[in-house]
């Protein structure tokens, strides 16, 4: 960052010290055959990819003070396909739960899904329309903890029914975490799900409704699935989907994700976009 004005989405150096270790640890295991270690500072490139995530500014438009679309895309690939991206926000998210007094990984998850747009240069392949829904585009399917945390996240086609993502999510659970017994889910998910959970021995809760409510009530423990939602949406990279793969998708989820948990472990803020 040295020689330039810093952005609000850089990382402060408490946040960078709880990611450094592992991104060292990779650069490590990924030295240059002519030893070369790269023009730019990993500092600087997640700074891009946060910066791009809470901005949503196109490869092409990035800031001339910032390393070019080439070198991050490369990292940004990198750590998508070897999982780097996951293992750094898995690692914070433990510290986080642990900072609470609960274990690294939780025994509840409550799932949900979320259709968004796609962006018009999205392969057709990749997306579909969300019958219920009206949406174009593609399902974004989180599972999270009882603290709002990301436990895995999957990017499908939109037209893609609740059930098959949810038993996707459960899948992923279950290989990513031995010790999930109880998912709650609402009522779009039906018992399939229900059914796929007891095979993993994973006790699936579709949360009803209360008939007598009328308008908006927030639902105990399920509600913040959708609070984790919304959180995503101030990061304007996620409003629309623009990624050719979805698993570039998942990825921005995991950035994303970890710029919060960063903030929380260090006690910083970062203001929305949408403020003063």
């Amino acid at each position: 960052m040295s020689g330039r004005k810093p952005y609000r989405s850089d990382l402060s150096d408490g946040q960078w010290a709880l990611i450094e270790p592992v991104i060292a640890a990779w650069k490590a295991g990924h030295r240059s055959v002519s030893g070369h270690t790269g023009r730019y500072e990993m500092r600087e490139i997640v700074n891009v990819l946060l910066y791009q995530s809470r901005t949503g500014c196109q490869w092409d438009y990035l800031p001339h003070d910032l390393p070019p679309r080439g070198a991050v895309y490369y990292y940004f690939a990198k750590w998508r396909d070897d999982g780097t991206d996951q293992t750094i926000h898995d690692l914070l998210r433990w510290q986080v739960r642990e900072s609470r007094g609960r274990e690294a990984d939780p025994s509840l998850v409550v799932l949900d899904t979320q259709s968004v747009r796609a962006a018009a240069g999205v392969p057709a392949t990749t997306t579909g329309k969300d019958a219920a829904k009206k949406v174009p585009g593609r399902k974004r399917g989180l599972a999270v903890d009882v603290l709002g945390l990301v436990i895995v996240v999957i990017v499908l086609a939109a037209s893609v029914h609740d059930n098959t993502a949810g038993t996707a999510l459960l899948d992923r659970v279950a290989a990513q975490s031995d010790t999930v017994r109880k998912a709650l889910v609402d009522q779009g998910f039906k018992t399939t799900v229900v059914s796929h959970g007891a095979s993993l021995g994973i006790d699936v809760e579709i949360v009803e409704r209360n008939p007598a409510g009328t308008g908006f009530v927030p639902q105990p423990k399920r509600w913040v699935v959708e609070q984790t939602l919304g959180t995503l949406n101030l990061q304007r990279r996620l409003v629309r989907d623009y990624e050719h793969r979805p698993a570039s998708s998942e990825s921005r989820v995991y950035w994303a994700m970890t710029a919060v948990i960063a903030r929380r472990l260090t006690g910083t803020t970062t203001p929305a976009w949408r403020d003063a």
